[in-house]
């Protein structure tokens, strides 16, 4: 099982550094769901094209993953070195947490980083 999730998170970080929306969205349950300190909760396809329409590029690195002991969760953190629509760059470390359904979809994934020296930097660049 580990080694299934773990395929399915290289492939999801693969697809975010790639911009591929659509295979991003493929992961997820057709309901599911991403909490972001940013924008809150919202459906996975609606984060994901938010996400698209504020980025110009991105490069993901997988420094973790973890898988939770009840075998419905993982863990990945990772650094996220982000390019703007504006152009400007930005860069922190942070953590995903997934939930899964009985067919391996992502259900829910809840973002975690600390949202404040991006807020001092960038300001809120999804509004």
């Amino acid at each position: 099982m580990s080694q299934t999730r773990t395929a399915i998170l290289k492939r999801y970080f693969q697809a975010l550094t790639d911009g591929d929306t659509a295979a991003i969205v493929s992961l997820f349950h057709p309901d599911g769901e991403v909490v972001s300190p940013f924008l809150g909760v919202m459906k996975a396809d609606q984060f994901f094209a938010k996400l698209s329409e504020a980025s110009n590029g991105s490069f993901l690195t997988v420094l973790d993953i973890l898988h939770g002991v009840d075998g419905r969760t993982s863990a990945a953190r990772f650094r996220y070195d982000w390019t703007l629509k504006d152009g400007s760059d930005v860069t922190f470390e942070g953590v995903d947490h997934y939930a899964f359904d009985e067919q391996d979809r992502i259900l829910c994934m809840t973002i975690y980083y600390d949202t404040h020296p991006l807020r001092e930097e960038v300001g809120d660049k999804y509004a």
